[in-house]
């Protein structure tokens, strides 16, 4: 699909939500199989030591399509916001499940689902707080990691007391019991961690640390962070760039601030005006009118044309509304829009920032270079 052609998140039945959907469907097919007696409905009851292999099998296939559905949304650049809360709902929804049978058939304690489940609880509330604030707490790989090991502990303890599997005095009975509970304690690791990670990202939502108040003048995150994001991009050999229109070239000044930028950064297009964002970087004029400057059709326009215009690997594109004029119905002062474009097409995420002028340009840096460094970790985590 061409970038000219790329869609955006205005439809909610696309296939990656389709498969998130159907993934929801199957999971009282996955408690079917594995807590009811049909191989006694259908008459087959030799079936009967093979349920939980069935089981297991099925709660694979509706784990797979988990990744299915995140690499056709960003594939086919068709991320909604409909597939960002279903998605992980989604998950949530099946591991709760199946914990939930396997405390049913006895396979495992009860604490051990209360901490997972509550884990989800405080972490969900988290993420409210933080979006009724307007902010975006960034997920971090604790909590990646947490939902595999989780999953491959499931399916270890759904088959380790299939009968065909043998007794305890079984030599691969033990292994296998050994390992279910190594893999399900480090899951239970990660899932600790993961939730004082979230915690200690709002705490200053929580009350336990002031926010720290905006600078008279905007500077660029701290070096640490676009630090990171240039090492990243050198190491994995890829060139970036920026198109900013509210934020006036500071995404990129944040990021050639790091010594050696230049094996990375190629440069930005400063786009304050309509026509350039049109000229320049080739934005849709029909785009500008129907959405306006400040929109997701735009942001993502813009991603596309610097990565185009400055032949880079991966592009970031900044446009919103930084105040004290400009606001418009439902585009209050510190909207802004955050694109990124790579190989795979382009996506944007909105933003609703506090504060004066300073302050909404200061945070959008702040969040465009977040925003890379995001980009360059996945990516380094696809090519491992």
């Amino acid at each position: 699909m061409s970038d000219s052609n790329a869609k955006t998140a205005d439809t909610v039945m696309t296939p990656a939500n389709i498969i998130t959907m159907v993934r929801i469907c199957l999971v009282p097919v996955f408690v079917a199989a594995i807590i009811s007696p049909w191989p006694e409905w259908i008459g087959f009851d030799e079936l009967d030591a093979w349920k939980s292999w069935i089981a297991a099998g099925i709660f694979v296939v509706i784990s797979c399509t988990d990744w299915l559905d995140g690499y056709l949304a960003r594939k086919r650049n068709e991320v909604t916001d409909f597939g960002k809360f279903m998605d992980p709902l989604a998950d949530k929804i099946l591991v709760t499940a199946a914990l939930l049978v396997l405390i049913e058939l006895g396979a495992i304690p009860s604490w051990v689902v209360l901490i997972i489940v509550a884990r989800e609880f405080i972490v969900s509330g988290v993420r409210m707080m933080a979006a009724s604030k307007g902010e975006v707490i960034a997920a971090s790989w604790y909590g990646k990691f947490k939902t595999v090991f989780q999953m491959i502990a499931i399916v270890l303890f759904v088959v380790k007391e299939n009968p065909l599997l043998g007794d305890f005095s079984s030599g691969f009975y033990t292994g296998l019991y050994v390992t279910s509970w190594v893999v399900m304690g480090i899951a239970l690791v990660l899932t600790i961690v993961s939730m004082f990670d979230y915690v200690s990202k709002a705490r200053h939502l929580l009350g336990f640390k002031a926010k720290a108040s905006a600078p008279a003048d905007p500077t660029p995150p701290a070096p640490s962070a676009a630090r990171r994001v240039v090492e990243a991009a050198a190491a994995r050999g890829m060139r970036i760039g920026t198109a900013e229109s509210c934020t006036g070239g500071l995404v990129c000044a944040a990021l050639t601030d790091v010594p050696g930028a230049s094996a990375c950064v190629r440069g930005s297009v400063v786009s304050y005006a309509n026509e350039v964002k049109r000229d320049s970087l080739q934005v849709p004029q029909a785009v500008l009118d129907e959405y306006g400057a400040v929109s997701e059709q735009t942001a993502c326009a813009m991603a596309r044309g610097a990565r185009a215009a400055l032949g880079v690997d991966l592009a970031v594109s900044v446009t919103g509304i930084a105040g004290p004029a400009g606001a418009v119905p439902g585009k209050p002062v510190g909207t802004v829009w955050i694109g990124l474009a790579d190989e795979c097409g382009a996506s944007a995420r909105l933003h609703r920032f506090d504060g004066d002028r300073e302050a909404v340009r200061r945070q959008a840096v702040e969040a465009a270079v977040e925003t890379l460094r995001t980009a360059l970790l996945d990516s380094g985590e696809a090519a491992s």
